[in-house]
């Protein structure tokens, strides 16, 4: 197919086509005017308009007190051509971008089972070491391409409350200072709920010591820290907000199934919208059996004061339940999370960073990558979701 993507990377597009640039809802930066003679795109008797990857666009400057970053910038580049293809498709067919994840996770769930298949057929002839290889290395591409798609729905997440990834951090270290601007705090913390966002405070505090509370002053105000504690406090965060996706949600739903049990018991009856949390997978909310343990220490508390709040829920919680609730569900979420740091923080093949000095930061920059992070992980428990129900994700 000449000018086209090869079978993974290829999408038609629905006709016809508006001649306008696509409006986009975020900051990203201006595009070329969609065309026929656009060098993206390319027409073919067989296969209507098809759209060729690009390399993503990186703009990032390290300034005297600032990093700029761009929302078209990540971290980590797409190794795959599945990766690549939604990357090009993101910035310049926006409003097909879900289209085209369904369709990749689809191609490649096929390739793989049909690698599977043949390795199965091929058990005790001549060919079958060489099928199990195949199937191996099929695995494998699927994998990384997998993780690709992952990456691409968290960036799309991203994007549509309009904040950019932070780039590698040493395009933001001028003179031993990492500085990041702007914040974009609203923006990160307006997709949590309040229960979810005191939580999010309480563990800012925590980690690096800044108050819910605390002033303009106190959030510019400079400490030194060492890269290498910078990485493990932005991983940290990203394990707590997919913990607390995943808690909240389970929350959500045993309370719900509490009230209507209480008022059923009482002669009432009260809808449970189904619907609304079987969205979410009941075996993915449950995490296994519900348990009524309360903590160690904690004096009796009835049913009705559990569902209270979501803090009171979580400490009321067995430790077994807790770690279910954290636990990354897919070895494919486990591997991205370390390309993402990574990528973040530079760290080299070994998994060690490349340097570890220490680097003088204000308070307001750590909130940020702690905020980022949050959100990284609640993206990641629900990507998972999303690609688990089309492409089977290996169990953690």
């Amino acid at each position: 197919m000449e000018n086209c993507l090869s079978h993974h990377t290829t999408l038609t597009l629905p006709s016809p086509l508006s001649s306008s640039k696509p409006q986009l809802t975020h900051n990203f930066s201006p595009i070329p005017t969609f065309k026929f003679n656009n060098p993206l795109l390319s027409k073919s008797a067989s296969c209507g308009f098809c759209i060729r990857h690009r390399p993503l666009s990186v703009v990032a400057s390290a300034g005297a007190s600032h990093c700029e970053f761009s929302s078209l910038n990540s971290p980590l580049e797409p190794r795959s051509l599945a990766g690549k293809f939604l990357s090009s498709v993101l910035q310049n067919h926006r409003q097909l971008f879900h289209v085209a994840v369904t369709e990749e996770l689809k191609l490649l769930a096929d390739d793989r089972e049909a690698a599977v298949a043949r390795m199965v057929l091929s058990i005790g002839s001549d060919e079958a070491c060489l099928h199990r290889r195949i199937a191996q290395l099929k695995e494998h591409q699927c994998e990384i391409a997998v993780q690709d798609v992952m990456y691409m729905l968290i960036f799309y997440k991203f994007s549509e409350i309009k904040v950019p990834l932070v780039p590698r951090l040493s395009r933001c270290i001028y003179n031993a200072r990492l500085e990041i601007w702007p914040s974009k705090d609203w923006a990160l913390e307006s997709i949590h709920n309040l229960e979810v966002l005191e939580m999010i405070r309480e563990h800012i505090y925590a980690v690096i010591g800044l108050r819910a509370n605390s002033s303009v002053t106190d959030g510019w105000a400079t400490t030194k820290i060492r890269q290498s504690l910078v990485g493990q406090i932005y991983v940290a965060s990203i394990l707590y907000g997919y913990f607390l996706k995943s808690v909240s949600l389970r929350h959500h739903l045993e309370k719900s199934l509490y009230l209507t049990n209480h008022d059923l018991q009482l002669g009432h009856r009260t809808p449970l919208d189904f619907q609304d949390m079987s969205s979410y997978g009941f075996k993915n909310l449950l995490f296994g059996h519900i348990s009524n343990k309360r903590s160690v220490g904690q004096g009796p508390v009835s049913e009705g004061e559990k569902y209270e709040s979501l803090k009171f829920y979580v400490m009321s919680l067995h430790p077994e339940s807790l770690q279910g609730c954290a636990k990354l569900r897919s070895k494919e979420a486990v591997k991205l999370v370390e390309s993402h740091s990574c990528a973040l923080f530079g760290k080299g093949e070994s998994g060690s960073f490349e340097t570890d000095d220490f680097i003088l930061t204000s308070f307001s920059s750590l909130k940020r990558l702690v905020l980022e992070a949050i959100a990284f992980g609640s993206f990641l428990w629900e990507t998972e979701d999303y690609i688990d129900n089309v492409y089977k994700l290996k169990e953690n």
